[in-house]
């Protein structure tokens, strides 16, 4: 451990591997440690499922099929099939060892039930969450954002690059109902922010939502079989290639500093010098700042979720935009089972989760809960975000924020390309990502 490294990371979680990941690709020296026994951190896998009910200090599970046969995600995500994290994975080259599935079903709530999210123009016209006029003035917004180009005016059609979302919408005579649901279930915006700012961002959201619908047919979203906890060893696994250090089980006793400055990280009696430190919140409390909670709710369950139609899907993501629930930020469920390779059969594993806004975090996530019914088990968790209080371009300490509520890897993806940039000095160069997933060596892609 006694070397000099460019950078040491504390922290297995998700944001740190593929921070690793991304450095090791460009030629870092590194050493990645974790006080844990296991990877992941605060978004590790749950595997067998006796571990998952020690966590939570519940007796041993019965009659729930073999412990592990299970892999419970404590902070599941879904990836964007044409999203940010899935080229920085496949620039890092650790898809090699992962395997993807599509999800199922993308659905949004609407007057107490749910509805398929309609994300071309032929869904948008069969849609039960709109009226017969609604759904074409939907359709024209759909085909406006679809031929839309910053570079040629021609394709503004009367709405200029500055233009407010909120005015956008008004301009296509879009009711209350339709506007939370593109936002929310298609833009992916948590809260309602997005309405006052220019159309630009909210447009390349919406894009990227049918072009990632559009490599895999059922729903934007993938999942690595086995769970996330599948990405950490994959990328353990990659950093041996790239000369990386790995350590479990290892205290991190001090970040050491001379002058205001990170110069390494001590053990016990020995310190691994460095040039720069990059860890999760947890690592560094003092220097990181509380900027709210977020309410998580893993349930297990004998069936799948009922959509309405005939046929349950296996796999399955809810948004429940805040105003159809009077609230300011929006309730995220999302399911997998045995086709994920995370339950045995029959059993599937869901999750609800929320920002919290009161005292009373439980009561907020029940129009989710009442999706799920019955819930054979519920294991309930209210965790601190935190975020750095400095950028860490003067200390060299590269801080991490904690996981937000969604149940999608956007905003994760957002953070790690930051702290990225912080470090580098630059931002990092999406014309590096060349392939696709589907045309990754020795794998097939998703299925």
């Amino acid at each position: 451990m006694d070397e000099e490294y460019d950078v040491i990371l504390l922290g297995t979680g998700l944001k740190e591997c593929v921070l690793a990941g991304l450095l090791g690709v460009a030629g870092k020296k590194i050493l990645h440690m974790d006080r844990n026994k296991y990877y992941g951190g605060e978004s590790a896998s749950m595997t067998p499922l006796e571990d998952l009910y020690a966590k939570f200090n519940f007796p041993p599970p019965e009659g729930t099929g073999r412990g592990r046969d299970w892999n419970v995600d404590l902070i599941p995500k879904f990836l964007m099939a044409n999203g940010l994290l899935v080229k920085l994975l496949i620039h890092t080259g650790v898809t090699r060892y992962l395997e993807f599935k599509c999800i199922e079903g993308s659905y949004v709530y609407k007057g107490q039930k749910i509805h398929k999210v309609p994300a071309d123009e032929r869904e948008a016209l069969g849609s039960s969450l709109m009226g017969l006029f609604e759904k074409r003035r939907f359709r024209n917004l759909l085909v406006w954002i679809n031929e839309y180009d910053e570079k040629d005016p021609k394709t503004y059609k009367d709405v200029p690059p500055n233009t407010r979302m909120i005015d956008a919408f008004k301009k296509f005579g879009l009711d209350q109902d339709t506007i939370d649901f593109t936002g929310h279930a298609l833009a992916l915006y948590s809260d309602d922010d997005y309405l006052t700012k220019p159309v630009g961002e909210s447009i390349k959201r919406i894009k990227l939502y049918s072009e990632s619908l559009a490599r895999y047919g059922k729903s934007p979203y993938l999942y690595p079989l086995y769970g996330l906890g599948e990405l950490p060893q994959g990328f353990a696994r990659l950093s041996a290639i790239y000369g990386g250090t790995y350590m479990l089980d290892k205290a991190v006793d001090e970040i050491v500093y001379e002058n205001g400055v990170v110069v390494g990280v001590r053990s016990g009696d020995q310190t691994a010098r460095c040039k720069a430190v990059i860890c999760d919140p947890s690592y560094a409390p003092d220097k990181v700042k509380k900027v709210g909670k977020v309410i998580r709710a893993i349930c297990l369950l004998r069936h799948p979720v009922n959509v309405g139609s005939n046929t349950a899907p296996g796999s399955i993501q809810i948004i429940i935009p805040q105003k159809q629930v009077q609230r300011h930020n929006d309730i995220y469920v999302c399911c997998m089972g045995q086709t994920n390779m995370v339950t045995p059969k029959d059993w599937y594993v869901a999750l609800v989760s929320t920002t919290v806004e009161t005292n009373n975090p439980e009561n907020e996530i029940k129009p989710g809960l009442a999706l799920l019914e019955p819930i054979h088990q519920k294991f309930v968790s209210v965790e601190d975000l935190y975020e750095p209080i400095e950028d860490g371009t003067s200390s060299k300490l590269f801080i991490t924020s904690s996981y937000d509520a969604t149940t999608h890897f956007e905003s994760t993806c957002l953070d790690i390309l930051d702290v990225y940039r912080r470090y580098m000095g630059e931002p990092f160069d999406f014309t590096k990502v060349t392939r696709g997933l589907d045309a990754e060596d020795n794998q097939d892609g998703a299925h």
